[in-house]
């Protein structure tokens, strides 16, 4: 029930803000020119940027599963990767392709569930933090030009508490694993698996810090092919008299739209990210606002396209038996959850041995074990 209501409230809040971005006949006929006139060749091209960034993520997600001892070939890789492209459009949350693909992995890789579910989450972790970092630099450089326009700084403070907030979490979270606290967490206590599952990422994943650093790098690479995908979108929309963002301005802009429109308000940031590119291209590089919506239209839809590729592989993928998505879910969470009090058991059992034998805390000789 809480998830059902949960998505009609998304639902209304995505038709209200889309309503009342373009409810107005005049901006739409600005559009539907704009759109008529637009260089198919920019489009084209960020077309395929967005196909190089889901080739870089597959690179990175191989990388990940290699730590654990998983070789997936690239045939099914970029299948997993593209099903998920495709159920992150159609189901509600920023994560749902993540659940798919966790599933078909299991699939394709029995007797390593743990690992493979460990190197999804690490996937996403990495991209994280990448973003994070990417955003604070970016930032920075063009703070002058950021906080140039009182409008625009209202958005920039709440996407560096989020990004700010969610680091701080993650170091947060290593700092309980690497003290051995997770297992004192009551068993009902929010998010207990999820800082589990963390927990056992950051001890399994953190031995192998080079192929986890070449990942976190190539992360830097999918951030900036996905931005490109936009900065082509509006050099495709690009007119007399109006001023696209350059790529650097771009840069500068899209961590704090991901980082804002990936809150949980409208189905995938539909409508909160076009009203954040109206304030921003158009308080910044004074594009008209019906220009600045087409922007993120088209920048969305040409990664959307990807998608409806991921939702014919779909049809066509057969590891095993499709299931219902309730079942998909009730397995992933399942597993979740036995991965947790696996997890919790054995730095119970770690803390018991150290208290036997007179130590106060974990030990290096059982951190290297694990």
């Amino acid at each position: 029930m809480k998830k059902a209501l949960a998505t009609m409230f998304q639902i209304v809040v995505t038709v209200a803000i889309l309503y009342y971005l373009f409810h107005d006949p005049q901006v739409r006929a600005k559009m539907a020119t704009t759109l008529r006139n637009a260089d198919a060749r920019w489009l084209f091209l960020g077309f395929i940027m967005y196909g190089l960034v889901e080739v870089i993520a597959g690179w990175r997600w191989q990388l990940l599963l290699r730590v654990q001892g998983i070789e997936l070939g690239w045939v099914r890789l970029c299948c997993l990767l593209l099903i998920g492209v495709f159920f992150n459009f159609i189901i509600p949350g920023g994560t749902g392709g993540d659940v798919i693909k966790t599933f078909y992995l299991l699939k394709e890789t029995p007797g390593k569930r743990t690992v493979a579910l460990l190197s999804v989450l690490v996937d996403r972790l990495v991209g994280l933090i990448a973003l994070s970092v990417f955003a604070a630099v970016l930032i920075i450089a063009d703070w002058q030009w950021l906080m140039s326009s009182p409008v625009v700084d209202k958005f920039v403070w709440p996407a560096i508490i989020i990004l700010g907030g969610s680091f701080g979490g993650l170091h947060g979270i290593y700092i309980m694993t690497s003290r051995g606290w997770i297992h004192r967490l009551p068993a009902r206590f929010p998010g207990r698996d999820k800082l589990a599952e963390l927990a056992l990422a950051y001890n399994l994943y953190g031995r192998s810090w080079k192929p986890t650093l070449s990942a976190f790098g190539l992360s830097f690479l999918a951030h900036l092919g996905y931005f490109a995908v936009f900065y082509c979108a509006g050099q495709a929309l690009r007119h007399d008299n109006v001023r696209m963002p350059t790529f650097a301005e771009m840069c500068a802009i899209m961590p704090i739209v991901n980082t804002i429109s990936a809150m949980p308000i409208s189905i995938g940031g539909l409508g909160v990210r076009e009203g954040l590119f109206q304030v921003f291209l158009n308080h910044l590089c004074s594009v008209p606002v019906s220009d600045a919506s087409l922007v993120s239209l088209c920048g969305y839809f040409l990664t959307f396209f990807w998608g409806i590729i991921g939702g014919v592989v779909y049809l066509f993928y057969r590891p095993s038996d499709h299931a219902r998505l309730r079942d998909i879910r009730s397995e992933v969470a399942e597993l979740e959850h036995t991965v947790a009090e696996e997890e919790v058991a054995l730095e119970t059992a770690e803390v018991a041995v150290h208290g036997a034998s007179g130590g106060g805390s974990k030990g290096e000789p059982d951190k290297a074990k694990r």
